[in-house]
């Protein structure tokens, strides 16, 4: 079952956008680019402002806003860009405005090849225990002809230095379906995953969007970026039912759609989003998720204007999610979870009434084989994860429909 988290509102989690590349890799769609250094300083002053002026900012708002933060993640772009002394004034302050808790959970993105031995001993003189490392692909080929900059041989390297340096809390993506991408060479990236004795794996599938350059070149029918080289969607998908089997045949098994971990090993922050747990974003293009004490939640987003954020133009954006809205977002971001939905939970929260047309949904998916019933629980299937946007899908405007609310 789902575990009961969210009427813990007691701890805060942070989120910190670094929007810094030395490259931009072709399938990319997030706000984030290569910038001059001289844009890192303002970037992380802009930041600090943030930290010293957010309580304030969440007691006009009338949110609740708890102090105490028990996960860090540091995202991007890549954080590791970030010069040694601005990585120490960051945490500094982030200390400075909140009380980490001892046992925080601190994360930071890293490319490979990207983390010089200065920027990770002031890593490690912060506190970060965790880091993901983007690899994307153990096949030199693959990872060059994407844009990124490093090799198997680098990837390993990185991750002896994190170890010696007392980090041995890893994660590394793996994407299926990139261009050029065969169902042997994705054995082989698995193969390698799985002999590094990371305890945390994130697998994604290929997005097609207008958001990344090979993206749009693969919408438009073009050939630059090896577009044509895409595998197809089933392909794809076989890949990713390859990965399920072969990470938990190694002992890391999934919990949610892209996520796979030893036992232990999960990832607290991510699981906050999934639990709708309160959560603060900083920096370019981040959002947050901030209870109120009318059974309302605030959702906020930053600017993905690097200018415009550096220059404070654009106030974040926000909208009141309302008990409707935030049933809806119960079951899509915990269908996510292979522990799936706590219906019985969802009830005690919601009320019956509002829980029953979804569960009817439910039942309906169940039918078609895209969700299990265990007990009070409902999973998403094994087809259900290969179509689980369609499955969400399902769970929106319902209460639009049935009470007239909004």
């Amino acid at each position: 079952m789902q575990p009961k988290t969210r009427g813990s509102r007691h701890s805060l989690g942070v989120y910190i956008a670094v929007p810094f590349c030395r490259s931009k890799c072709t399938y990319c769609n997030f706000a984030s680019g290569v910038y001059p250094a001289r844009d890192h300083v303002r970037y992380v002053d802009r930041l600090i402002e943030d930290l010293t002026t957010v309580p304030g900012w969440a007691t006009q708002m009338g949110v609740e806003f708890p102090r105490s933060v028990d996960t860090v993640y540091l995202g991007g772009g890549t954080p590791t860009l970030l010069a040694p002394e601005l990585i120490r004034k960051l945490f500094g302050a982030l200390r400075e405005e909140f009380d980490l808790d001892p046992g925080a959970e601190i994360t930071v993105e890293c490319a490979p090849g990207q983390l010089a031995d200065a920027t990770l001993h002031a890593l490690a003189e912060a506190g970060v225990n965790r880091v993901s490392l983007g690899v994307q692909s153990f096949v030199d080929r693959e990872a060059r002809e994407t844009g990124r900059l490093h090799s198997r041989a680098t990837v390993f390297d990185d991750l002896r230095r994190l170890r010696a340096a007392g980090i041995d809390n890893l994660n590394v993506d793996l994407i299926a379906g990139l261009p050029g991408q065969t169902f042997a060479s994705w054995d082989e990236s698995l193969d390698v995953l799985t002999g590094s004795g990371v305890p945390h794996a994130s697998v994604y599938m290929l997005e097609v969007d207008e958001d990344s350059r090979l993206g749009r070149e693969m919408l438009q029918g073009g050939t630059r970026y090896h577009a044509g080289l895409v595998p197809s969607d089933d392909a794809i998908a076989r890949m990713y039912e390859s990965a399920i089997e072969r990470l938990a045949d190694a002992g890391i098994k999934q919990y949610e759609i892209s996520n796979f971990a030893r036992p232990g090993y999960q990832s607290r922050h991510n699981l906050r989003y999934w639990e709708r747990r309160p959560y603060l974003g900083l920096g370019l293009d981040a959002s947050s998720a901030l209870p109120a004490g009318d059974s309302h939640v605030l959702r906020s987003k930053t600017t993905d204007d690097l200018t415009a954020y550096l220059d404070g133009s654009e106030p974040p954006e926000t909208a009141w999610l309302s008990p409707d809205r935030q049933h809806e977002e119960a079951w899509f971001l915990g269908l996510r979870l292979n522990a799936g939905v706590d219906t019985a939970a969802l009830e005690e929260e919601f009320g019956r009434e509002r829980v029953r047309p979804a569960l009817d949904v439910a039942h309906r998916l169940a039918a078609d084989g895209l969700v299990l019933f265990e007990g009070s629980c409902v999973r998403l299937s094994a087809r259900g994860r290969l179509l689980s946007n369609e499955v969400f899908q399902e769970f929106l405007g319902l209460e639009t429909e049935v009470s007239g609310r909004v």
